[in-house]
């Protein structure tokens, strides 16, 4: 890929799959703490995965959850919440919530797949990204097309992107029936601004992740990141496929797989 944010490769320049620390690394359900992507990026990750949601009063935190009540020791909603409020509240009791920019700054070395969770958040990070200048270490995603296509008009510059529900929903029922011709062109004009496609493996009874998925997104110079794998017998299976990158809560399993295969970064 041209953009800055899929450059990873070894030493000698190969390209390597991408293992990515979904929310941080945490054995303890710290997700989304600063605890937990120190974590990942002390077993060497440069590809953190998280979300964000925006509070009342337009500050940037992330965090995976509408409300605070999961995983914190508050309650509320973070869009109805003040910056202080949000501030106050402790992931398992102990952690507090990131903001965006405060992980950008602590950690200059990662590369952010940034899950844009609701509405709220759309000017607040596009906002973030162009103060900051990070364009080249962000991927945006969003389960909604139309807000991540909303984000992406507000920036100065390209952003790696990943497509929402509907337009991976047709990418892999439309893939097998139509003819490649048309499924190409089709998809050409749905998948405009989009560099990635970020899918589970199985959706119910359907089969996401398959070789002819993969084979016709790179067909379109697509790359194709599998969440979220936790088992390395299923690492290793999705990596044989041709899998571009994994996101997983173990990413201290992911390393140990990649580094048998060769395919951890030296250096």
């Amino acid at each position: 890929m041209a953009l800055p944010f899929f450059e990873h490769a070894d030493a000698d320049g190969s390209p390597l799959p991408m293992p990515m620390a979904h929310r941080g690394f945490s054995r303890e359900g710290l997700e989304n703490s600063m605890a937990a992507f120190r974590a990942a990026v002390d077993l060497g990750y440069r590809y953190l995965e998280t979300d964000v949601h925006t509070t009342a009063d337009g500050v940037v935190f992330l965090f995976h959850d509408e409300t605070l009540d999961r995983v914190t020791d508050g309650s509320g909603k973070v869009s109805e919440l003040p910056a202080h409020k949000v501030a106050e509240a402790r992931i398992g009791g102990r952690e507090p919530i990131p903001r965006f920019d405060e992980l950008l700054v602590e950690l200059p070395g990662v590369r952010l797949n940034v899950d844009v969770k609701d509405w709220n958040s759309v000017r607040s990070i596009a906002a973030g990204i162009e103060y900051h200048q990070v364009h080249h270490r962000v991927l945006l995603t969003s389960f909604s097309d139309r807000r991540r296509r909303a984000v992406l008009k507000l920036l100065s510059q390209p952003v790696a992107a990943s497509a929402g529900v509907v337009s991976v929903g047709l990418f892999t029922v439309l893939g097998p029936i139509l003819p490649g011709p048309v499924f190409r062109w089709s998809m050409r004009l749905n998948l405009r601004g989009v560099h990635a496609l970020q899918v589970p493996v199985r959706y119910g009874r359907v089969e996401v992740v398959t070789p002819g998925f993969v084979r016709r997104a790179h067909i379109l110079g697509l790359v194709v990141h599998a969440w979220t794998i936790n088992d390395p017998g299923e690492m290793r299976r999705l990596l044989d496929m041709g899998v571009d990158g994994l996101v997983t809560d173990r990413a201290d399993l992911l390393r140990e797989v990649l580094l048998e295969r060769g395919k951890w970064p030296r250096g």
